[in-house]
This record gives structure tokens, C-alpha cells and sequence, in this order.
């Protein structure tokens, strides 16, 4: 038998998540054992403990769950409520779309007026349909010859942190945890977010400069999937962690690797491709909604 916890997160300040809610959903459970239920947050968190046999299918009841909820902005998940993982001592997170709201190449876009031309191949790119090396130097190389000044324009002027990304890192830290912020993106801007929130390490692409200008190519190698997944791997290694102790969190195609191999991966706001593969899905809620998968009560978070 095993213990998984069904978990109701709701948009925050939304007020979906109330007691008729609630009454709805335990009579869904009525054919399933469960043996803990609690607010994690009142009105915003709330989950049930459910024992099943080992290899329970539990996607069933969550679509079915979801289906009885909407349209209330509420994301249902079940995940497994080990005690020795349910709390993960690493985070891969990537960066764009996720830590942070922008895809920083597409703010770059805008100074050369080719924010829609840039824009799609991204968003191809984030969903699957185009090779994530090729999507990015095609990118990049329309950006050749721009004044590198804008960089950190872009940086003091657009970026703005992911609502809950500063509380995630900070729970996550003073709990043991080690912090990783990836990206398909550029060390340039990985390292300033990853600073700005306490991530332990960063790690990018290097856009190429030359004379003071964007030079249209990016170092090699080019990191992507295959490098977040690495980095995922090699942390856990490092820290002699096991697999269930890891979580991995993104949106686009290139973190589906890392989402697939971590103990709790978790697409946020994400594609389609990526919500359909990953093990838990974030759409309504803000970063903080992975500490509530993870089982923390609000009263524990730290800001």
C-alpha cells in the first residue's frame, strides 16, 4: 500500500477554494480510502491524504476532480506523500517563463523591432515543434549588431520575478535544500535573477559579444535539455540525493528531460506538451504552489 496526497491549490487572493468546494471533492473520495485531510492554507491550500495499492493509477481521479471543479481557477495534483521525500532537498528550476515572467530574447526583440518574428519561433521552440539549437541561433543571429547597453535595460526595466519565486527559493533554503536556477537563455541575465533570489548556482548560455555589440552567435556548447537534465542528475550525485529527493519545475519543451527524471516534476503555466507529460501541473497558482505539493503549511513559509 502506498500514502499519495491529493493536493487542491487555487489562484491566490481567487476565494475559489472554499468549503462547497471541498464537499464536492470528498464525494469524489467516497470510494477511495483516505486517512488525513487538512488546510495547508485556508481557502488558498488544501490536501488529502489517499492509500491505495503501489501502483494505483490516480490520473483518473484527478481528471475527474478537476472536471468537478471547474471552472474555478483551482490545479488538482496527487503526488506521492512519502515522508522521507515528500519535502525535496534540490530544485532545478528554469528560468524564463517560470522564475522569472519574460523570455528575456523576446524583450531583446523589441529594440529591433522583430519582437513578433522572435516571439513565434520562441513560443515553436517552448512547445516542441521546432529544434531548440536551431531555434536559438536563428534567434539570436537576427539580434546582430545591437548595442549590448541594452542587455542591462532589459534587465533593470523588464524583468520582473515570478510571484512566489523569492518565497519558493527561501522555504526551500531554510529547510536544507540546494537551489539550481537553468536555462536555455544567457548567463548574463541567469546571473543577475539567480543573485536577486538566493539560488545557489546558475548556469546558461553565453550570447557572444563583439565590440560592444551582439555578435548574432551563441558559445558553444549550446545548452538545452540535455544539459538541464545533466545538471539535474549531477547536483542529485553531488549531494548524494536520491532521485524522489529532487524537483524539477519549467514550462517549455526543453525542460521536459529534467521534469520527467525528478522525484516531482511539475510544469508551471506551461505548454501543453509539457502539462500533458509532467507529474504535477501549476496553472492557476503562483511559484508557492510547489511548497504546498511538497506539503508545507503557510505558516512555514519564508519570505
Amino acid at each position: 500500500m502506498r500514502s499519495n496526497a491529493l493536493v487542491l491549490t487555487a489562484a491566490p487572493g481567487s476565494k475559489a477554494l472554499d468549503d462547497a468546494a471541498i464537499a464536492g471533492v470528498r464525494a469524489l473520495l467516497a470510494g477511495t480510502r483516505t486517512i488525513q485531510e487538512d488546510w495547508l492554507s485556508p481557502g488558498e491550500a488544501w490536501q488529502a491524504l489517499l492509500v491505495a495499492e503501489e501502483n494505483t493509477d490516480h490520473r483518473p481521479l484527478r481528471s475527474q476532480i478537476a472536471a468537478a471543479l471547474a471552472p474555478r481557477p483551482i490545479d488538482v495534483n496527487i503526488v506521492p506523500d512519502d515522508i522521507a521525500h515528500r519535502r525535496k532537498k534540490l530544485l532545478v528550476a528554469d528560468m524564463e517563463s517560470t522564475i522569472i515572467e519574460q523570455e528575456c530574447l523576446d524583450e531583446l526583440a523589441d529594440y529591433v523591432g522583430l519582437r513578433p518574428m522572435i516571439a513565434d519561433i520562441t513560443e515553436r521552440a517552448m512547445r516542441g515543434e521546432l529544434d531548440f539549437e536551431t531555434a536559438i541561433k536563428e534567434r539570436v543571429g537576427l539580434l546582430k549588431g545591437l548595442d549590448a547597453r541594452v542587455l542591462d535595460q532589459i534587465y533593470v526595466q523588464r524583468v520582473t520575478v515570478m510571484p512566489g519565486a523569492q518565497t519558493l527559493v527561501a522555504t526551500m533554503h531554510a529547510s536544507g535544500a540546494y537551489c539550481a536556477l537553468v536555462s536555455g537563455g544567457f548567463r548574463f541575465f541567469t546571473q543577475k535573477v539567480a543573485a536577486r533570489l538566493g539560488f545557489d548556482i546558475d548556469q546558461a548560455n553565453r550570447l557572444d559579444l563583439a565590440d560592444g555589440r551582439i555578435a548574432g552567435t551563441v558559445g558553444e556548447p549550446i545548452l538545452g535539455r540535455e544539459a538541464k537534465l545533466a545538471t539535474l542528475r549531477r547536483l542529485a550525485d553531488e549531494h548524494g540525493l536520491n532521485p524522489a529527493d529532487t524537483l524539477a519545475v519549467g514550462d517549455g519543451a526543453n525542460d521536459l528531460g529534467m521534469i520527467a527524471a525528478a522525484g516531482l516534476g511539475v510544469a508551471f503555466r506551461a505548454k501543453p506538451v509539457v502539462a500533458a507529460a509532467a507529474a504535477a501541473s501549476i496553472t492557476h497558482g503562483d511559484l508557492t504552489a510547489l511548497l504546498y505539493l511538497q506539503g508545507y503549511r503557510r505558516e512555514e513559509f519564508v519570505t
